[in-house]
């Protein structure tokens, strides 16, 4: 619990934070524009409900550290939880916190690949894998996120407009890219499939 003081009227908050990974569907992956809905969306909602975090995509793999009381957060992973978009959500925090990281981003989008490149700090963390991590490991790149964040505000750019369609269209297309032998053989094993039938039927 953390105290927010409003002169005579001191108010109890449920300050936590909820961190998450989960793995894009073929649902998500069949809309170049995936990242840049969710970020649509989330904003305008996360404005209603005092949500602030960040959103990160990358190699098939989504990585969530969002802001807010205990009872808007839970709200919010009930509705992950039901989102065809992503699979196997698996809960990484979800603990009291002091104080926010990201209070002036309702809802950051950020590709990873092409960034995390540009970053000294990140490359030790590429391929982005999140999934394979150590505990300490998710704190580091969080605490790297939150120092990208604190330039943000000393350069007045905070809460900038989400991830646009072609950023996330490259990225669908590296992913797509790196299972086109996948796709190939199960086109082939299809194809096969068909002509057995018909020639079963003939």
């Amino acid at each position: 619990m953390s105290t927010a003081n409003d002169a005579k009227n001191p108010v109890i908050t449920d300050l936590c934070q909820l961190v998450y990974l989960s793995h894009i569907t073929s649902t998500g992956l069949s809309n170049a524009s995936t990242l840049n809905d969710i970020a649509e969306i989330s904003i305008k909602n996360n404005n209603i409900d005092n949500i602030t975090g960040i959103l990160c995509y990358g190699n098939g793999y989504f990585l969530q550290c969002v802001e807010g009381t205990e009872q808007v957060l839970t709200n919010l992973k009930n509705r992950l939880l039901v989102d065809e978009r992503h699979k196997d959500l698996t809960i990484l925090d979800f603990s009291v916190i002091a104080e926010r990281r990201f209070s002036g981003w309702s809802l950051r989008s950020i590709t990873l690949e092409r960034w995390m490149v540009n970053e000294p700090k990140l490359k030790s963390f590429m391929p982005f894998k999140p999934d394979l991590w150590e505990a300490d490991e998710c704190q580091q790149f969080l605490d790297i996120l939150q120092s990208y964040y604190d330039e943000e505000v000393r350069s007045g750019d905070t809460d900038s407009q989400p991830i646009k369609y072609s950023t996330l269209g490259i990225t669908l297309g590296k992913v797509v890219g790196q299972h086109q032998a996948f796709f190939l053989i199960q086109a082939i094993l299809g194809g096969l499939i068909v002509l057995a039938l018909l020639w079963l039927i003939l």
